[in-house]
């Protein structure tokens, strides 16, 4: 599915598009989530030599350190412990969301992936190349959980008492998830 599909885009600055995508219902074991997973579009502007150093110098200074540069796992997946916020470096790569019968995206170098904890996603394919940086917010490392019915009660327990983050990754204490997050 094409980003430019999803309604209410918000401007995170004059390069970057929001493009929320609302991730609800439970999908065999996958809790997702009431917040909306957010795609930033273009994150990296055009006039920067290295989206690897940009996007972690960019997630750093917001409160997200990047813990870890690789690929997204080939099988559906959740984080139940913190909100996970993937930064694309180099490549692109069909994406698929909140579960097995979730929509999918092709995100490519310069996109950034925020996934509210509890959301499926898993990478169907990629270019030889792909790679994405993982960050959390600072201080947390996050679990794994799979598509696994028996494991969704507790993974939902742990999901309501993660902290609202304090700052967005992409555009730090202004817009983002301090506005489309909002209670």
């Amino acid at each position: 599915m094409p980003l430019s599909g999803y309604a209410h885009s918000q401007p995170a600055s004059p390069h970057v598009a929001i493009q929320p995508l609302s991730l609800t219902k439970v999908v065999n074991g996958v809790p997702n989530d009431k917040l909306p997973l957010l795609i930033y579009q273009q994150a990296v502007p055009a006039s920067a030599s290295n989206a690897d150093e940009y996007l972690s110098d960019l997630f750093a200074k917001n409160g997200w350190p990047v813990q870890w540069r690789y690929q997204i796992f080939p099988f559906t997946h959740y984080h139940s412990n913190t909100h996970e916020l993937l930064g694309v470096s180099q490549g692109s790569a069909k994406v698929q969301l909140g579960g097995e019968t979730g929509p999918t995206v092709t995100v490519k170098q310069g996109d950034v992936i925020l996934i509210p904890a509890g959301i499926g996603h898993k990478q169907l394919s990629a270019s030889e190349d792909f790679q994405v940086l993982g960050a959390y917010p600072q201080g947390l490392s996050p679990d794994l959980y799979h598509d696994d019915p028996s494991k969704l009660a507790e993974a939902q327990r742990h999901i309501a008492n993660i902290a609202m983050p304090t700052t967005d990754p992409v555009t730090g204490k202004q817009g983002g998830i301090l506005t489309l997050w909002k209670a």
